[in-house]
């Protein structure tokens, strides 16, 4: 076990398969995912779905199967193949639905009608009844059964939605209630217009401030490296004069109120000075702390600048690393709009039964009823899957980058290399990872959802409970998606499974636990900044350009729009970048533990990489042996290890 435990690290010698049986489980959960599928479309779910159906159960558009019980199913509706809803505005939030009758019909009435009569001559003339099937156009106006089984009026003027054969009221204002229940700002539908009409007006200006935040983006990806040291002591500097300032603001305030002495006399002067007291204390404490912290890591920093100077190096020779993110969205787009669509055919999947009001409805037989969740499940493991693949193939990437000495014999495209190697060996790791993260999100989303659906019911501790169970949780996930990518790192490395691979990359990470800590704070902070930098500068340039027309538009949503995509696209790249920086990171350890420089045993590091090495062992060796801790984390530098 001894030789186990000392396992050399040897980069990208042999490639095996790994962990397959895992990789045959998710095979089989997505051929369920498929029959779900296939089950919703098979029981005329996607043809209801599609075509819409009447509250007899009857689909429009083709000739329909008789139900028991019900009047008027069974019909042959080929001609009529709009659903009608006869009280269109009547929306049941609680049920997510409309309660209405629905008809098929012919044709959607393009103009409001007013009265029955209006509905009759629209029916004669178009060819198109609004009432019940039972009904003959000729009694609209004389039979008693009209109020119940016509369209209430005046009936709206509507028109199809496309694809999906529904009549749909044109003006909005009808479902100004659904509205409110989503946000009450809306129920002035001139607001909502005015809003609506100042996207539309500047649709050319937003799209072009869209591809602005990409531009700046994918400048940024190439600036960052020059000015990673400049934001580091734009960082430092900051941090240092706020805590500082912070402090003695406080005292100066608690030293002005101790001389004006006078105002002592009530007691909640008094309370006020202690509380100040109490502050500046904790301030001054906070101060000391965090300046302490600095000293200890500015060396470590230094290793952060150095990473980022690679990471940039890394973008030039893998350009196509730059479109990772495309891919994957896209991807999750594709994945997403199934989800989605085969949710909507689970909805209106069941056979038809009779309700109490005498119209049909849909119930799933109930050992089907728990389809829904294995759907649910197979919504995140898979998108988890897929995020997982982007690490993976990054991973491949950067390692083969960094374990290949000489530079020009990389392979043509890393990146295909490495989504090459994945298909081929590693799917099974990636789909195990992507589980673990999977069994930590399902049990916080059901607590989430209990959460919800407690509101204002539950007493305060039980409330805090689940508040604590979710951050833990949520702790918990981002603890091991940071695990799973360095385990994903090491199985690129070294063919490893993952259990294993986890492993080796723990022990890693916790031999080198200071410069961890300090590549993520450091690190990710000065990635917040390039986020901020580039909503900022879009937003800008977007004030900019809005206020020419500020006069016929209310550019306010626009510029929110604007601020949140280049947001998003500047996460998604620079997330890229944190990636890449902890890869390196990961081999750069592993290259310093088992690597000394001396011949044989040469380092595959970067130039600035063994700058930082060098410069390592000079103040060590300054240092002396008094440098306790610090000598003891830069040993595996100097090549003392236990072998």
């Amino acid at each position: 076990s001894h030789k186990s435990s000392k396992r050399e690290w040897k980069p990208l010698e042999d490639h095996s398969c790994t962990d397959v049986p895992w990789l045959l489980l998710f095979i089989l959960f997505c051929i369920g995912m498929g029959f779900i599928c296939g089950f919703s479309i098979a029981t005329g779910a996607a043809a209801r779905l599609l075509s819409g159906y009447d509250s007899y159960g009857n689909i429009c558009g083709q000739k329909n199967v008789k139900v028991d019980g019900i009047v008027n199913s069974g019909l042959d509706l080929t001609q009529k193949k709009y659903v009608f809803f006869l009280d269109p505005c009547n929306i049941d939030l609680v049920n997510q639905k409309i309660k209405s009758i629905a008809l098929c019909v012919s044709a959607c009435p393009r103009t409001e009608l007013k009265t029955l009569a209006d509905v009759q001559k629209f029916a004669e003339t178009n060819g198109s009844t609004l009432c019940s099937y039972e009904l003959q156009p000729t009694e609209y106006t004389t039979d008693p059964r009209a109020a119940k089984l016509c369209p209430k009026y005046p009936v709206p003027e509507s028109a199809p939605i496309p694809f999906f054969h529904r009549c749909a009221p044109v003006n909005i204002s009808c479902y100004a209630k659904f509205a409110e229940a989503l946000i009450t700002f809306v129920s002035d539908s001139s607001v909502l217009h005015r809003l609506i009409s100042g996207v539309m007006t500047s649709k050319e200006i937003i799209m072009g401030l869209c591809l602005l935040s990409l531009v700046l983006s994918m400048i940024l990806m190439v600036i960052i490296r020059y000015i990673s040291r400049v934001l580091v002591w734009i960082l430092t500097i900051l941090v240092i004069l706020g805590s500082l300032g912070g402090t003695g603001v406080l005292w100066w305030l608690y030293a002005k109120q101790r001389l004006s002495a006078s105002a002592l006399e009530t007691q909640i002067a008094k309370d006020n000075l202690q509380a100040l007291l109490i502050y500046a204390i904790a301030a001054t404490v906070f101060t000391v702390i965090l300046l302490l912290i600095m000293l200890i890591m500015r060396k470590r920093v230094a290793l952060t600048i150095a990473l980022f100077h690679v990471a940039g190096k890394v973008f030039i020779h893998l350009p196509l690393l730059v479109f990772q993110p495309f891919w994957t969205f896209f991807v999750l787009i594709v994945f997403w709009t199934y989800w989605i669509a085969v949710l909507l055919f689970l909805g209106t999947a069941g056979s038809p039964v009779p309700n109490e009001e005498g119209f049909v409805e849909f119930q799933m037989a109930s050992p089907l009823k728990y389809m829904w969740w294995y759907h649910v499940v197979g919504l995140i493991w898979i998108s988890e899957f897929i995020l997982a693949c982007q690490q993976m193939t990054v991973a491949g990437a950067v390692v083969t980058y960094y374990f290949t000495r000489e530079k020009r014999n990389l392979p043509f495209t890393p990146i295909l290399a490495s989504v090459n190697r994945l298909v081929c060996y590693h799917l099974g790791t990636v789909a195990k990872g992507s589980f673990i993260i999977t069994l930590v999100k399902i049990p916080r989303m059901i607590l989430m959802y209990i959460h919800s659906q407690l509101k204002g019911k539950e007493n305060a501790c039980a409330r805090c409970m689940l508040k604590a169970c979710i951050c833990c949780l949520w702790c918990l996930e981002k603890c091991l998606t940071y695990l799973n990518q360095n385990a994903y790192t090491a199985t690129a490395i070294n063919s490893t499974n993952f259990c294993t691979s986890a492993k080796d990359a723990f022990v890693i990470l916790v031999e080198n636990a200071l410069r961890v800590a300090a590549i993520n704070t450091v690190g990710d902070f000065m990635l917040f900044l390039g986020k901020v930098l580039i909503v900022c500068s879009t937003g800008l340039a977007g004030i900019m350009l809005l206020n020419y027309q500020r006069d016929y538009t209310i550019w306010v949503l626009p510029l929110i729009i604007v601020c949140l995509f280049a947001f998003l696209v500047a996460h998604c790249f620079l997330s890229i970048y944190e990636m890449v920086v902890d890869v390196l990171f990961l081999c750069f350890a592993i290259d310093t533990k088992y690597n000394d420089g001396s011949p044989g045993r040469e380092f595959y590091m970067d130039k600035v990489l063994m700058e930082f090495v060098e410069n390592s062992r000079k103040s060590m060796k300054e240092a002396g042996r008094g440098g306790g801790a610090e000598g003891r984390e830069l040993k595996p530098m100097v090549g003392a290890d236990e072998e």
